[in-house]
């Protein structure tokens, strides 16, 4: 793979698409340049704010993740036209989180196991939990931030890359980051406050989604 840096190739892709070549070839060539960065998103999104799919049964992979997350774009691009790479990421972090929210309603709709031997240690009481009213809420509220907030959340405190990563990937400064990530909880802590009276960070207890340890 080239050294050319990730951002400045998938929009050198995303010219070529706006200026009109043929659309499947450059998809799919975008989605192979730009594949290593949203392998190491869905590394990130994955186990640290669905763990609970990395277990029995699912025993979900990042790898099969990526290739989930890969169809769902292959479909997105051939209607939607990003035309920078910030929005580029930004579609494919929030198809990423789609696909874990489909995988964790549909894991939930599965009967439970029963017959289980008796000296078989019992599992934690939220093990099963799936996403809760006040999930879809949270969930809800990271949707409505305003896009540059919402972005800067997302990378930050739902991909847990650092505010210099962030920075470069937005193609902005840390202090820029920074200000949109404050603003961001400054909102949703508007408006999920009553969720966590005691605590002024309400996306830092649930993790931004609403999963924390047990999507």
């Amino acid at each position: 793979m080239s050294a050319e840096h990730t951002s400045v190739a998938v929009q050198r892709y995303l010219d070529e698409l706006t200026a009109g070549s043929p659309a499947e070839p450059l998809i799919r060539a975008l989605l192979d340049r730009a594949v290593r960065r949203l392998h190491q998103l869905c590394v990130s999104l994955l186990f640290r704010s669905y763990p609970r799919l990395t277990r029995p049964p699912l025993n979900l992979q990042a790898d099969e993740m990526l290739g989930a997350v890969v169809e769902r774009l292959l479909k997105a691009l051939r209607e939607v036209r990003p035309t920078t790479a910030r929005q580029f990421f930004a579609l494919a972090c929030r198809h990423m989180r789609w696909e874990l929210n489909d995988m964790a309603r549909r894991l939930d709709k599965q009967p439970a196991v029963v017959g289980l031997p008796e000296e078989s240690p019992a599992a934690p009481s939220d093990s099963a939990s799936g996403l809760t009213v006040d999930a879809h809420r949270i969930l809800a509220a990271i949707e409505s931030l305003p896009e540059s907030e919402r972005e800067a959340f997302d990378l930050v405190r739902i991909q847990g890359m650092s505010q210099s990563e962030a920075a470069e990937m937005l193609g902005v400064s840390v202090i820029t980051v920074n200000r949109r990530l404050h603003r961001s909880l400054q909102l949703l802590t508007a408006s999920l406050g009553d969720l966590y009276p005691g605590d002024e960070d309400p996306g830092e207890s649930s993790d931004a989604t609403g999963e924390g340890s047990t999507p």
